[in-house]
């Protein structure tokens, strides 16, 4: 070419829950099944959406009106049906104009990181989901600044370590949580969320809070949202239909902005957002038609209750058959639907493998692992897609410097539920003793 075509921060985009795939695909075009374990997929692992949401749906579909565009923002009924959601949680109060929606969180997250300027930096959990802290990468070029998330204190945030990065890198300019997390389940405490805004308010920075796994809590917890605690400090809050619903597919959602009249610089930031949208025209219409009927129901708050339930217990069962082993870290879920699991210190060696009875197989792998530099939870993870079919993500590419695993709590097939965590289980124990 002319001249070089990528940017230096495209190399910093990339995807493991979905590249992990590729060698998945390639294992079993060899006969091996697959447990899909690596995607946070209700539909793909048996979830079946009820027939009354299904109907509604199909009502709004032969709307003719559906088939049009929709205003740049959003349905306008769509915005103020959640404007009074809300608001109906006596925090930051907004109107149908603070709310804008996308294509998926994807579309979502990339806008908030595509307009910040070159120097200015967002700080990101780690672990981190790899949408934002690749995204956040490739606007700086540079690598994440990330604080701590504690495996041996509930997964909760380190705000000693949050406070200082903030406090010495005068670039920060706002502060990422994602509640419930992803890729821990963990759910931010309400001291820790008020604890946030106070470093916040004293460094002049917004607070961007990844919400879309918001009303999925369980085992007594209650995840609190960003409005509610925010007070006078900017903010946006990220929301979405993919995995409350669950709809995945639909790829909708939409940014709520709180106190953009607080600070010019933030209601600027804004305003470009929902520029870029008008570029565009408007997002996916139907799904957005959906929700007031949806979540306005009566018997959906019940529905996903139930759910909830549901997500709980599957934790519970995954706990009983892996808390015990001691060279992981395991913390039990209270939101989202994921766990990581974390190999205490010096448990993972190069030297560790599974045995893989087919030959085939085996040599594939062995092809992988053979990489130089190969993080270690990445061997592991490599030597169970072989050896069990287990398809997980190592906890590495999530922007994190510690060794272990993501894997869901979405698979509605108890048996098989146990049959995977089982063999999930004697798969570490004979790796860690290999």
């Amino acid at each position: 070419m002319r001249q070089r075509l990528l940017s230096e921060g495209a190399k910093e985009l990339s995807y493991e829950i979905r590249e992990i795939v590729k060698k998945a695909d390639l294992i079993k075009q060899l006969g091996q099944t697959i447990f899909w374990e690596n995607i946070g997929d209700p539909i793909a692992k048996n979830h079946q959406m009820p027939d009354w949401m299904k109907e509604i749906i199909v009502e709004t579909v032969r709307e003719n009106d559906s088939y049009g565009y929709c205003p740049s923002k959003g349905v306008l009924e769509t915005r103020q049906f959640l404007a009074t959601l809300n608001n109906d949680r006596k925090g930051a109060q907004i109107t149908a104009d603070d709310i804008c929606f996308f294509n998926g969180l994807g579309d979502a997250i990339g806008k908030v990181y595509q307009f910040l300027s070159a120097t200015s930096r967002i700080i990101q959990p780690s672990p981190g989901y790899s949408t934002h802290s690749s995204s956040e990468s490739a606007h700086a070029h540079a690598n994440p600044i990330t604080y701590k998330l504690d495996p041996e204190n509930h997964w909760f945030p380190d705000l000693e370590d949050l406070y200082l990065k903030i406090k010495y890198n005068p670039n920060i300019v706002g502060i990422l949580i994602i509640n419930p997390d992803n890729p821990t389940g963990m759910v931010y405490p309400l001291e820790s969320l008020k604890r946030i805004v106070e470093i916040a308010r004293e460094f002049n920075l917004f607070i961007i809070s990844d919400e879309i796994y918001l009303n999925i809590t369980y085992n007594g917890a209650r995840a609190y949202a960003l409005s509610e605690v925010i007070e006078d400090v900017p903010g946006i809050s990220l929301k979405g239909i993919s995995k409350e619903l669950p709809w995945p597919g639909s790829r909708c959602g939409w940014m709520e902005y709180y106190n953009k009249d607080k600070d010019i610089d933030f209601g600027k930031l804004c305003s470009a957002i929902d520029n870029a949208k008008m570029i565009e025209v408007c997002s996916t219409k139907i799904p957005q038609k959906t929700i007031p009927k949806i979540m306005g129901d009566n018997r959906y708050w019940a529905y996903r209750h139930d759910l909830n339930e549901k997500i709980g217990k599957r934790s519970t069962i995954i706990s009983d058959y892996l808390k015990d082993i001691p060279e992981l870290a395991f913390n039990p879920t209270y939101g989202a639907f994921y766990n990581t699991i974390i190999f205490r210190e010096g448990s993972l060696k190069v030297s560790q493998k599974l045995k893989i009875k087919d030959k085939n197989i085996e040599n594939l792998v062995q092809n992988w692992v053979s990489v130089p530099n190969m993080p270690l939870d990445k061997q592991f993870v490599y030597y169970l897609l072989g050896a069990k079919g287990i398809c997980v993500v190592p906890i590495s590419s999530f922007c994190s410097d510690l060794q272990g695993f993501r894997i869901t709590l979405l698979e509605e097939n108890e048996d098989l539920l146990k049959d995977i965590f089982k063999n999930l289980r004697d798969a570490i124990i004979e790796y860690l003793n290999s």
